[in-house]
């Protein structure tokens, strides 16, 4: 069942959300472009779109979808932000793979590969601060922490599962995940505390990006 707040409440806080989406829709290809690795839950991503030959933005969806049939035994409940993230950045992302350059020199792909991880944690801030709901990966990690585990315990765990199976697949694992992984967070919380939270925002869906 979805949630929905107020007329006026989603009046202010849709375009953060679909910002927020669309600067996340732009910033992970920015990193895949680089390619100087991908951040744990993109492993995972990239290694099946290798294997099944599937778009790297259907594969994302698909892999969305999946995850929020595991909501369901958790009692997490979906709101707008959900939905349009489950079923719009994956699009997003094919469409930016299309059109963005692939530079050969390594500066270059430094540059893009710092410039994702900022741009995806200034989407992360926009749309957790939105308070419609956090995306399917970040919502599983949520409810599973709702049960009484630490959410950075339960988050390593979901991304090393992510990582480790991508990698068998043949995603892209480099400088860039370790980087990812570890300032994506930080970066994330910087954006979000500056966004002003929604009064729909959980503490724990605050926390995905405090980890």
């Amino acid at each position: 069942m979805l949630t929905f707040p107020s007329p006026r409440e989603l009046a202010r806080r849709v375009p953060q959300l679909l910002l927020g989406i669309a600067a996340i829709g732009v910033g992970v290809p920015m990193v895949l472009e680089a390619r100087l690795g991908v951040s744990p839950w993109d492993v995972l991503h990239q290694g099946l779109a290798h294997q099944t030959g599937i778009s790297f933005g259907t594969v994302v969806v698909l892999v969305g979808l999946v995850v929020l049939t595991l909501w369901v035994p958790l009692g997490q409940r979906p709101g707008i932000g959900t939905v349009v993230n489950a079923l719009s950045l994956g699009f997003i992302m094919d469409a930016l793979l299309d059109v963005l350059p692939r530079p050969h020199e390594l500066a270059l792909r430094w540059l893009l590969l710092l410039g994702g991880l900022a741009v995806c944690a200034l989407g992360t801030g926009l749309y957790i601060g939105a308070g419609l709901g956090p995306g399917p990966r970040d919502g599983l990690m949520t409810s599973i922490a709702a049960k009484g585990h630490p959410i950075w315990a339960v988050r390593t765990v979901l991304e090393l599962s992510a990582l480790g199976v991508g990698w068998a697949l043949g995603g892209d694992v480099g400088a860039g995940t370790v980087l990812f992984a570890l300032g994506i967070g930080p970066l994330g919380h910087f954006f979000l505390v500056r966004l002003h939270l929604g009064p729909e925002t959980t503490r724990l869906e605050a926390g995905i990006a405090a980890e």
